[in-house]
């Protein structure tokens, strides 16, 4: 079988194309191409082959809105466990996916609308905290999941997971932030600054720049081209500038006192490394917060699914199954 490389920008064209599913993969990404290498075929496109290679891990859509919503799950029964991203996407789950299926979970990582591979586009008025809470709702509703559910959140998936536990729009049995904002801790200022239109011209370069840092010592050349796959469209661009511009930290700031008088358990994970969602603030919200543990990873930055896939699934299995 002759090898083929999938990359981005690559002008070589395949004269061979032996494997249906890379013809496939061709017609749903008409502006890749393709070059032939050697003797096995490597699909490289950032998201699908990762997705593949963890097991049972699955990429499937719901309309919500009348546009697709693209999620990462693993198709058994089970308690649901929703994960929700914040200036990522779902990507940063899919590391402890397979481990939180085998012990009896359904994960379901979805990615927000216009954001990852979901379809829509996000304005100011729908990145709000409050707007993409009811966003959350009416996914779960579409896709018929009801009653108490437990929540996984990373960076400002963390507001709307906090928001949907104070605020009752969904019922949160327990609830799991990672490097989240909390407080006044956002919008970090490398995300604010996006705000001056000259400077959101430079979003691809930055975005590799900081998906670079929040890998620390997990980051390669190839899985920060993963993280990055979906900013080379446009309209993700634009919705994730529209994200940043709605960034807010009122909408952390208003729910503490409610956060104060919750009885729902909660669990921290934190990268020790990360320089702007500090792990001290996630010192505060333990001190604060009834019912919450903190979990410190070292050697770790804003993502650390990535560095220590191995213990965070075992911290966030034994929270959620507790």
């Amino acid at each position: 079988m002759p090898l083929v490389m999938l990359g981005y920008g690559s002008s070589v064209t395949v004269d061979t194309f032996v494997n249906p599913a890379m013809v496939c993969v061709a017609e749903m990404y008409p502006w890749m191409s393709f070059q032939t290498l050697g003797e096995e075929v490597i699909f490289a496109h950032a998201g699908l082959m990762s997705e593949a290679a963890e097991p049972g891990v699955v990429r499937t859509t719901v309309e919500v809105d009348g546009e697709a919503a693209s999620y990462l799950t693993v198709e058994q029964d089970g308690p649901v466990v929703l994960l929700l991203h914040g200036t990522y996407w779902s990507r940063v789950w899919l590391p402890v996916l397979s481990r939180l299926a085998e012990a009896g979970l359904r994960p379901i990582a979805v990615d927000l609308p216009g954001l990852g591979r979901s379809g829509g586009e996000l304005t100011l008025e729908t990145a709000t905290v409050p707007a993409l809470a009811g966003w959350v709702t009416r996914f779960l509703s579409a896709s018929r999941i009801s009653g108490p559910v437990a929540v996984g959140a990373h960076d400002i998936g963390g507001a709307i997971g906090q928001h949907l536990l104070v605020r009752g729009r969904l019922e949160v049995s327990r609830l799991a932030l990672v490097n989240s904002v909390t407080y006044d801790s956002w919008p970090a200022p490398h995300v604010a600054r996006f705000g001056d239109p000259e400077i959101a011209g430079t979003l691809l370069d930055a975005r590799r720049q900081a998906v670079t840092s929040a890998l620390a010592g997990a980051a390669t050349e190839r899985l920060v081209a993963e993280y990055l796959d979906p900013w080379h469209d446009p309209r993700v661009r634009r919705s994730w500038l529209a994200l940043a511009g709605a960034a807010d930290s009122r909408y952390t700031l208003d729910l503490v006192p409610a956060l104060k008088r919750s009885a729902t358990p909660k669990l921290l994970i934190w990268g020790e490394d990360d320089a702007f969602e500090r792990v001290e603030y996630a010192e505060k919200f333990a001190s604060e917060i009834p019912r919450t543990t903190l979990i410190r990873i070292p050697e770790a930055d804003h993502i650390p699914t990535e560095n220590a896939p191995g213990r965070i699934a075992r911290a966030l299995v034994d929270f959620f199954t507790a």
